[in-house]
């Protein structure tokens, strides 16, 4: 470790407040916030024409002031240590610091990249030990990836905007994961259901003779006839395969004597699970917390990076959470084995340490997600975190110790029962018990609970359930579907108060309903032997936690990979989740079919798969990158060519159908919009009216008649406007009718204003192609609401707040200590809601309607609910004064494209007055100027003579403005000097973004 000052970067400001508490005094830890250079944005930035693959690197647009302090504490250092996260994407980021540190000779020979895989003193100071240099493999496995997202990127999405719409995009590995999506839903709605009906029925367990035992009930399912198995094709259980086979059964089954005819019991062994994995993490923590993928990213980030334990101070409690192995270090078995025969007895604790195999393509690089320290249990930190983060925690602890915890045995017992009635109708029950918890004493996979069967003797003789008795059971369910409806208003009530505890100070918090309890009727059985209809079921829409197993099965991208994909296909709205499924969009289909049917090899998922063994040898050094890049290129420039001149061109698209318009009975027409597919009808006119002016029709109107009808075709439309109003309007189907039209509009031709006008007759009627939307009416559309969205950085659920640039998601934590800056744009869906225009009470001067607020390109204003007929907007004007500069116009509040406000004369264009200054309606005392304004600066807000020469403070400010721009210096005069100015109140504090809005990035410099 070195003995002078020592410089110390990571990625993120939380890990560097952790990381600076356990090197003392000599270090200085400072933070790149993520990658400092990439590609650049207006220009593929990829060397293709030598093929040498060689990408542009620019200091990414915002990262200059960072790069700038990095390199100003970089040169007082006598060593540099690059401490990213321990993956390809960390080992990048060192690269590219090195290479904006290390510029020169000496200053490369005090760059060392040091990883860790948990953030511990001892780990950390241990990394620090043994210090490389950049593993250049790491660097070309990252750096190909990038190249080959890029090149498909930039060189597939021109081609969208072209043939589809402005604006999309095409991803590599995410167009696969649609890929899936889609097909799915294709599959789905070319399933055809398997009718088949399953027998059951109740039985009591036989008398043992005491007077004083009640008879058990169980139920037994239908497995055959005579030893032979009931099946029905596609369906996996015993099954009839239609009603009049189950009524027989059913019928003969009532009558028949039942008997035991065997009863095996044996043991099963069930072995602990192995330790989480990224994507074992993402599925747990979906199924058993509810968490989406974003949401357990998150919360897994701030565990790795540190929390605040008191005493303790700030460490990791979770290992490096991007991963595919489930290998565990010796240290971390050792002290789980202590913990478990302390806490649980020898009983639980195996003779030797469990293993567990990683899957076939893992790169391993890294340990399998565990705690920092197995005998830190979630109770005793649990003061210390968030409700997500205990949550989190708790569940890898507690795999973690599970994983070396002893298997669960189970007594699994099988009874066989036969309905004798001439034929041999058989049946058949199955139940386990627990006979040791093992590893289940801590930790549940399975979600279902243990059947346990009554006592049930070989060879004993039962009954069916009386009527009287299936009653009762019925009752039983009754009750039991109650108490959940219970538990799930308790649940949902939890919710809105955690909701409400959430809510900005002042807003509007959510009504708590009261408890309703459901008519549930008495679901009482028709017989002790019943058969019910079913039909086979198509496969279950992808949720996060399903599709990231899909993508991991497949190879399709890697676990530091999984959650960006998720959240890129949504947030290009290629996909959209209901009730937690993944639907995917007309837009997302139409993209996905013509990059398949175009690119039939790249978006191949085979081919996917391999490309990222590829990226596992590159980073192993088995493979040169440029290599790989070559073999891909090949291809895709090929499919790049056909596609450019096959490509289906959606945007032009018009197909027949034999939809009929709703107005005119013309057939519809299936066209292409901004937001999808759309029905329109064929009578629609693009053509533009054709004016007719008088004198040319009174001198010659053969001649008009015939440059109309060469221009459009009849039906038309003879209009005569004044202002704006129609006064004279009838529709023509020939010649004739054509010039007896014109000629009726010419009369009172005299009218002031009048202006006549021939157009085609077009029908504008248009209606939604429902089909291809993702069909709402099913249950999971009926029950789905708005879904939360969780902070990619720490997990917490954003709020709605409000800048000058509009509404926007937040991070809560933006105040913390390091802050969470995290922000995010609105979905589109959020932003229709936000744009849906606000009733504000008032009512418009003009035409009487309501008055809504709306949002605009440059923020909210205030207009007439009857636009566009009445244009009103409402203006905030300053009372009591007139324009100075043309004495008609007043003096209004106006936004700038930038979001700046400035005030200026509601007369414009005609007066072009403006004043970045409030104007306030009072004479200048000194040279009788109409208007002062009102000025804030640092020192104060003061009122002014606009004919005032500017203070210093002023000055300054625009000459570093103008400098920044690389303006010259103004050499404006002013006509008329006035000295007045008068101190009116304090400044106001600086803006935050509670008031303001976030902050923009560029301008962050480190915590120091």
């Amino acid at each position: 470790m070195a003995t002078g000052k020592s410089l110390v970067i990571v990625e993120s400001p939380a890990k560097a407040k952790t990381i600076e508490k356990y090197l003392g005094k000599g270090f200085e830890v400072l933070a790149s916030v993520g990658h400092i250079m990439d590609l650049p944005k207006n220009d593929i930035g990829v060397e293709l024409k030598k093929r040498t693959f060689e990408p542009t690197l620019i200091v990414s647009p915002g990262k200059e002031k960072v790069v700038a302090q990095l390199k100003k504490a970089a040169a007082k250092a006598d060593e540099i240590y690059l401490a990213p996260d321990p993956d390809r994407e960390g080992e990048a980021i060192a690269y590219h610091l090195a290479m904006q540190l290390g510029t020169s000779a000496k200053d490369k020979k005090k760059i060392h990249r040091v990883t860790f895989n948990e953030i511990t003193k001892k780990a950390v100071q241990d990394a620090f030990q043994h210090a490389r240099d950049v593993d250049q493999n790491l660097v070309y496995a990252q750096q190909t990836r990038r190249v080959l997202d890029r090149l498909v990127g930039y060189q597939i999405s021109p081609l969208l905007w072209d043939k589809v719409r402005r604006g999309l995009s095409a991803g590599r590995v995410q167009t696969v994961a649609v890929r899936l999506i889609v097909e799915r839903e294709r599959e789905i709605g070319a399933f055809k259901p398997v009718e088949y009906w399953t027998i059951d029925a109740v039985l009591q367990t036989p008398k043992t003779g005491v007077q004083t035992s009640q008879p058990e009930y169980f139920t037994a399912r239908f497995v055959g006839i005579d030893g032979e198995r009931a099946s029905v094709e596609t369906v996996s259980a015993p099954a009839v395969p239609n009603e009049t086979i189950a009524r027989e059964i059913v019928e003969a089954s009532t009558k028949a004597q039942w008997v035991v005819r065997g009863v095996e019991k044996k043991e099963r062994k069930k072995s602990s699970p192995a330790p989480f994995t990224t994507s074992s993490l993402q599925q747990q923590a979906a199924a058993k917390l509810g968490f989406n993928v974003r949401r357990t990213m998150g919360v897994a980030q701030r565990l790795y990076e540190g929390i605040d334990l008191g005493a303790e101070g700030t460490t990791g409690l979770i290992t490096y959470m991007r991963t595919d192995s489930t290998r565990v270090a010796p240290d971390a078995i050792a002290a789980a084995r202590e913990f478990i025969g302390k806490e649980f007895g020898a009983s639980y604790l195996p003779a030797q340490p469990n293993t567990f195999k990683s899957k076939k393509d893992a790169q391993d690089a890294h340990e399998a997600i565990r705690p920092t320290d197995p005998s830190r249990h979630p109770d005793r930190v649990k003061q210390y975190l968030t409700s997500e983060q205990l949550k989190l925690y708790r569940l890898v602890w507690q795999r973690f110790i599970a994983s070396q915890m002893m298997p669960a045995l189970f007594d699994v017992t099988t009874v066989d029962i036969d309905a004798v009635n001439g034929k041999r109708y058989n049946f058949r029950i199955s139940g386990s018990q627990v006979k040791f918890d093992g590893y289940r004493r801590l930790y549940q996979v399975e979600d279902e609970e243990d059947v346990i069967l009554p006592e049930i003797p070989n060879g004993s003789k039962l009954s069916l359930a009386t009527p009287e008795q299936l009653r009762k059971l019925a009752e039983i369910d009754r009750n039991e579907k109650l108490e959940r409806a219970r538990r799930k208003y308790a649940t949902d009530i939890a919710k809105i108060e955690a909701r409400n505890e959430r809510a900005e100070e002042g807003g509007e918090l959510e009504p708590i309903p009261s408890f309703e309890e459901p008519k549930i009727e008495l679901a009482m059985r028709p017989g002790a032997v019943d058969t019910v209809q079913k039909f086979t079921e198509p496969p279950p829409r992808f949720n996060e936690a399903s599709l990231v197993k899909t993508l991991e099965e497949k190879g399709i991208g890697r676990p530091s990979t999984y959650a960006s994909i998720i959240n890129t296909i949504q947030d290009r709205e290629y996909v959209t989740k209901i009730a937690g499924r993944f639907y995917p969009t007309e837009i997302g289909m139409v993209v996905c079919d013509l990059l398949v049917k175009n690119f039939p090899y790249i978006f191949d998922v085979a081919y996917t798969a391999r490309l990222e063994e590829e990226l596992d040898d590159i980073e192993d050094g088995k493979e040169q990158w440029t290599d790989l890049l070559k073999g891909f290129y090949g291809y895709f420039e090929e499919e790049l060519i056909d596609a450019s001149k096959n490509m289906e061109n959606i945007k032009r698209m018009e197909t027949m159908t034999d939809e009929k318009c709703e107005v005119c009975g013309s057939p519809l027409v299936l066209k292409w919009g901004k937001f999808g597919s759309f029905y329109s009808c064929s009578n629609f006119s693009k053509k533009k009216p054709m004016a007719v002016a008088v004198g040319p029709w009174k001198k010659d109107s053969d001649a008009v008649v015939k440059k109309v009808t060469g221009e459009l075709n009849f039906p038309m439309t003879v209009r005569a406007k004044v202002d704006d109003s129609d006064v004279f309007s009838r529709e023509v189907k020939n010649v004739r009718e054509l010039s007896a039209a014109i000629d009726d509009a010419v009369v009172d031709a005299a009218a002031k204003g009048k202006k006549i006008s021939v157009e085609q007759w077009s029908c504008d009627f248009t209606k939604e192609n429902f089909a291809a939307k993702p069909d709402l009416n099913t249950p999971e559309g009926q029950e789905a609401g708005e879904q939360e969205e969780y902070c990619d950085n720490c997990g917490r659920v954003m709020v709605l707040k409000r800048g000058i640039f509009g509404p926007y998601m937040a991070c809560p934590g933006f105040n913390d200590d390091p802050p969470c800056k995290t922000i995010r744009k609105l979905s589109s869906k959020q932003q229709q809601k936000q744009n849906a225009p606000q009733p504000t009470g008032e009512n418009c001067p003009v035409c009487g309607k309501a008055l809504v607020l709306r949002q605009g390109a440059y923020g909210e204003f205030v207009s007439c609910s009857g636009y566009p007929k009445c244009k009103y907007i409402k203006q905030n004007l300053i009372e009591g004064l007139k324009c100075p500069k043309c004495g008609v116009g007043d003096i209004a509040e106006r936004k700038a494209r930038r979001g700046n406000v400035f005030w200026g004369c509601t007369n414009y264009p005609k007066c072009d007055f403006t004043s970045n200054y409030k104007p306030v309606a009072q004479q200048c005392p000194e040279c009788k100027s109409p208007y002062l304004v009102e000025k804030v600066l640092k020192s104060g807000i003061y009122l002014e003579c606009p004919n005032k020469k500017k203070s210093a403070e002023e000055e300054a400010a625009a000459a570093k403005k103008r400098a920044k721009k690389g303006a010259p210096a103004s050499e404006e005069k002013a006509t008329v000097v006035c000295s007045y100015s008068k101190r009116i109140g304090d400044a106001p504090p600086p803006p935050t973004a509670e008031t303001h809005g976030p902050v923009v990035e560029k301008d962050e410099l480190q915590p120091v």
